[in-house]
């Protein structure tokens, strides 16, 4: 799955916050000033182009809605860069998030507590 542009990764999460929606109500979403209304539309036939969106036509218009869900994107970016930065190791990942004090050795007791006994967080 191609990675989002900043750009990109905000229209995104406006679709998966609101659902459905026409280029129309998503420039309305905008705060001044707002993007130009051929930009908005350009980035989202982009994202439907690059699979994060498809639409259903109405007349001479689209509705847009993501296909890709934000927790598919999440995981297959969290991939990456298990990937790109931890050697493929989600052993490493983990180890550097224990030594660079973002988890505690108790807190990743306690998820693997909470893991074996087949719970979710």
């Amino acid at each position: 799955m191609k990675k989002l542009t900043k750009k990109e990764d905000e229209i995104m999460n406006l679709f998966w916050d609101k659902g459905a929606m026409f280029v129309k109500e998503l420039l309305e979403l905008y705060p001044d000033p707002k993007p130009h209304f051929n930009t908005l539309s350009t980035m989202v036939r982009t994202l439907e182009s690059n699979g994060y969106l498809s639409h259903k036509a109405y007349g001479n218009t689209y509705q847009y809605f993501p296909v890709v869900s934000r927790e598919e994107y999440a995981g297959s970016s969290f991939k990456g860069i298990i990937s790109s930065y931890f050697n493929n190791s989600y052993l490493s990942a983990v180890s550097a998030l224990v030594k660079e004090e973002k988890i505690t050795v108790e807190e990743l007791k306690e998820l693997i507590n909470k893991i074996e006994n087949g719970q979710s967080e």
